[in-house]
């Protein structure tokens, strides 16, 4: 459940009251509060409702000023409410709109520490791909901070929001960049070990891979549109991009142009599949902006990102057949 406060005008509240009447929540209470001209009305609701709540006093509000909404989780209340019915309680899996645009926003922020947790974890990487260390690979992907712009990227896809395309898409390149140069210097320090098998599965592009990131995407997203923590998730994440651009790093630093090559393309089907995939679970689970035409601009978006996203899914796997990417590289080639 969740309990939201709504801070208003006295002179506005009789509109409110109204809305919250029409909603049937499960109790609410309205009372003065010190400042005379001020209410405070506090309304106890199911998750999967909360939101219908959330736009319809939004709305209400819409052209008033002064205003304020709280939503705080309740853990417990007696006596128990009653159960959602089953349509309704589908909807209980949706965590609010305004809690994962907060959440994602500040994941896929761009800073100082987003940066020097890229360089770390890609020095983690790089040295256990080398070493064919299994350990110190899924270390490394543990620290790796690249789900935040990724989700960020396709939620603002979802949404429409423009912004959050563009610090995402910002934040996500910045990451990558860091990591690429990073084990790009890391080569010039370290002989290329091309019999490590951790090194040299990152030159194979399988069908299978894209596979694995369209799970991981899928699989963040839906943890995030649930409410749920993402962060054992974001490990899936982190191994559909920080090893192969460890490792196109690496390959590009030793002038192993074709080994290159096949990381890099590697890297980049991961990422399509992970845009596509995040995008595609934001828009089933419903996440749509409020205002009707802020919805058809998210609606046209989300074909537009799917679509071209989509074609280059497309002739990546048409490569990847083609060129029969996914076979063993010898050492003589």
């Amino acid at each position: 459940m969740k309990q939201v406060e709504i801070h208003l005008k006295k002179r506005d509240s009789d509109i409110i009251v109204r809305a919250i009447k029409a909603f049937e929540p499960i109790d609410w209470i309205q009372f003065d509060i010190e400042q005379a001209d001020r209410k405070m009305i506090r309304v106890l609701t199911h998750d999967g409702r909360c939101q219908i709540l959330i736009d319809a006093v939004s709305e209400a509000l819409e052209n008033c000023r002064d205003w304020r909404v709280t939503m705080i989780p309740v853990e417990a209340s007696l006596p128990e409410p009653r159960e959602l019915e089953q349509d309704e309680a589908a909807s209980n899996l949706r965590v609010l709109r305004e809690e994962l645009l907060d959440d994602v926003v500040k994941d896929a922020t761009l800073s100082r520490d987003f940066l020097i947790l890229s360089g770390l974890s890609t020095i983690v990487a790089a040295i256990g791909l080398n070493a064919d260390g299994v350990a110190a690979v899924i270390g490394a992907m543990v620290i790796a901070p690249l789900l935040g712009p990724i989700l960020g990227f396709a939620l603002g896809a979802g949404l429409g929001n423009m912004g959050l395309i563009r610090q995402s898409g910002v934040t996500l390149a910045a990451g990558l960049g860091v990591a690429l140069l990073v084990a790009f210097l890391i080569s010039f320090a370290l002989p290329l070990n091309l019999e490590s098998e951790e090194l040299m599965a990152r030159t194979q592009v399988r069908l299978d891979s894209v596979a694995l990131a369209l799970a991981a995407g899928g699989a963040a997203a839906l943890s995030m549109a649930q409410g749920k923590s993402a962060v054992l998730v974001g490990v899936m994440v982190a191994a559909a991009l920080l090893p192969p651009g460890a490792a196109f790093g690496l390959f590009m630093g030793s002038q192993e142009w074709a080994l290159a090559a096949r990381s890099g393309m590697l890297l980049f089907l991961n990422i399509v599949c992970l845009l596509v995939s995040a995008l595609a679970v934001f828009r089933l689970k419903g996440i749509k902006p409020r205002g009707w035409v802020d919805q058809q601009n998210a609606t046209r978006a989300f074909w537009i990102n799917v679509s071209l996203s989509g074609a280059l899914l497309v002739a990546l796997m048409v490569l990847i057949v083609v060129l029969d990417l996914g076979e063993n590289v010898s050492l003589g080639d």
